[in-house]
């Protein structure tokens, strides 16, 4: 009975898909934070890592199904980490790519004389063997998805022209944090915003009328919403929150303690 128990009470384990998601939603948020701090535009990253728009995006948002094999998606990151001045190696090992053998094999007699038989300049060639398969592999996986987002794909051509479409640093407009100030969206027919706590506050996001969250975040939570006409954002601690537009540089809302309401609108084209 006691067993029973103890079995009931136990957590269901995710599955190995469940923990990449997961994991991969976590270290998103933080690469975004880190990006936003050093206020790196995406095309400053495409040019800094060598990596597609598209896949440092889908990496920021944790959008699994959008990137390669996972061996490769830890490659992506550990270059990523390492443009925003992480140490790219230990952070990208967090991701899991590949369940842990459980099982020692039994190694008989015949295979340890051969083991001891091995001599060091051996092994020496079959690490590099091993390293240069894995660089090649890599490598060829990075080339395929360039080509893939450079191809004749018209949902890969869609996303490419919208790229184009964003305007540039330079024109960007600056959206200062006044209360229920309306921001239009000029360049783009739908809106997106992203928010990082920088301290916990209480927040409300509206999108096209429709309450979409409120509640109160912690510190260093980072969520993202997108709106196909208007996005309304509130909260009571204007300077605990850091608010990006269209994946625009990130800026404070306002002031610690000071409530505010941003609301911004995209533009419908001209009929």
């Amino acid at each position: 009975m006691k067993w029973l128990k103890r079995k009931n009470n136990e957590q269901p384990q995710l599955s190995l898909e469940e923990q990449r998601a997961e994991k991969l939603a976590e270290m998103g948020a933080q690469l975004w934070a880190a990006r936003q701090e050093k206020g790196l535009s995406l095309e400053e990253m495409v040019a800094l890592t060598k990596i597609p728009r598209r896949l440092l995006q889908a990496i920021e948002e944790g959008n699994l199904n959008d990137l390669p094999e996972p061996i490769y998606i830890q490659g992506l990151i550990r270059q990523f980490a390492d443009a925003v001045g992480f140490n790219g190696v230990e952070f990208a090992s967090q991701f899991p790519v590949a369940f842990q053998a459980v099982n020692t094999p039994t190694v008989t007699p015949t295979q340890s004389i051969s083991m001891g038989l091995l001599r060091p300049v051996h092994l020496y060639l079959l690490y590099i063997f091993l390293i240069i398969c894995s660089v090649s592999s890599l490598s060829h996986v990075l080339n395929n998805a360039a080509l893939r987002a450079n191809g004749s794909d018209p949902k890969q051509n869609n996303q490419e022209a919208l790229v184009k479409n964003q305007p540039t640093q330079s024109q960007q407009s600056t959206t200062v944090p006044v209360s229920d100030r309306l921001i239009d969206n000029k360049d783009n027919q739908s809106v997106q915003i992203g928010v990082t706590l920088k301290a916990s506050s209480w927040i409300r996001v509206v999108a096209d009328g429709k309450t979409e969250f409120e509640g109160i975040l912690p510190e260093g939570a980072h969520r993202v919403w997108k709106a196909q006409e208007q996005l309304t954002v509130k909260t009571n601690n204007a300077g605990g929150v850091l608010m990006s537009v269209n994946q625009q540089a990130a800026k404070q809302m306002g002031e610690f303690g000071k409530e505010e309401e941003i609301k911004i609108a995209a533009v419908k084209p001209e009929s």
